[in-house]
């Protein structure tokens, strides 16, 4: 217990943002000699399955960063052919999963935020009220890039500055409204089932967050909240197939996946602390639009 106080009182005194893109910046590092060793050690402490990478061994990348942004062979991820399916946009482990109670989701055993907060919007989509949300956390063993759970048009994204606090489930725990404090970027997209946000959570050593269509969002220069729209009467949105890679991590983090109402169900499968592979069934949606 105390250590773990210990852990906590460390994170809220660290200078987190310095610390962050300090490492980031050693993440990026082409000498050889430092980012093989690195890559090596990485790969050793945590268990990192090199079997389905493209690239297969350390010195075939050109830094840490390229190392950790890996992309897998197309085989080791396939999207599971299903009608209205909703597949997991992620490799990761699921912390909550569940229904919104009206607008308040939870973090941990105890704690609990709201979809406002956590979007920074006085006044969400009143369709995601009392829908669907999830948590899913990616250890650094985990693939860091983010796919779409299914075909849609991106409508909006918004970048909140914030704290970088670690996201395990140990902090999640004992941090108060942990999501909606730590910086992030919101996307929402437009499917054929309604609306769809997923909202991607920096945290303590992550290098940065970075879109297909926008490169690197975060950390940006900005102390404020900044909101794109991308959808307007002449341009329908940018628009993705199921699958398709749509943004990554430079270290490791959270999604969180928030569904409207009444337009889908949870795969029985997908319970808390489940272990998730981008591609396989999160939900099914019920109705169409």
């Amino acid at each position: 217990m105390w250590r773990k106080k210990i852990w906590l009182w460390a994170q809220q005194l660290a200078p987190q943002h310095p610390l962050s893109r300090f490492a980031g910046w050693v993440a990026t590092c082409e000498s050889p000699i430092v980012k093989d060793r690195i890559i090596r050690w990485f790969i050793q402490r945590y268990g990192v399955d090199m079997s389905i990478a493209q690239r297969s061994e350390p010195e075939d990348y050109q830094h840490f960063n390229d190392f950790f942004t890996r992309q897998l062979r197309k085989e080791a991820r396939p999207i599971q052919p299903q009608a209205n399916a909703f597949v997991s946009p992620v490799d990761g482990t699921i912390a909550q999963i569940g229904q919104l109670e009206k607008q308040t989701l939870i973090q941990a055993k105890g704690h609990h935020y709201t979809l406002s907060h956590l979007l920074a919007d006085p006044a969400p989509d009143p369709r995601f009220e009392d829908g669907l949300y999830t948590t899913v956390y990616l250890a650094p063993r985990d693939y860091h890039r983010i796919h779409m759970p299914m075909a849609g048009r991106l409508t909006m994204m918004r970048y909140v500055p914030g704290q970088l606090f670690s996201v395990n489930q140990a902090t999640a725990a004992d941090v108060p409204n942990l999501f909606a404090r730590n910086e992030r970027v919101i996307c929402q997209f437009d499917t054929a089932y309604g609306p769809m946000i997923l909202v991607l959570v920096g945290a303590m050593i992550v290098g940065s967050i970075a879109t297909e269509w926008a490169g690197v969002v975060a950390p940006s220069t900005s102390s404020t909240v900044q909101t794109w729209y991308y959808q307007t009467t002449d341009f329908p949105g940018i628009y993705f197939e199921q699958g398709a890679d749509i943004a990554h991590f430079r270290l490791g983090s959270t999604v969180i996946v928030i569904l409207p109402k009444n337009k889908a169900a949870w795969h029985a499968a997908c319970t808390l602390d489940s272990t998730l592979q981008m591609g396989q069934v999160l939900a099914s949606f019920q109705a169409s639009k």
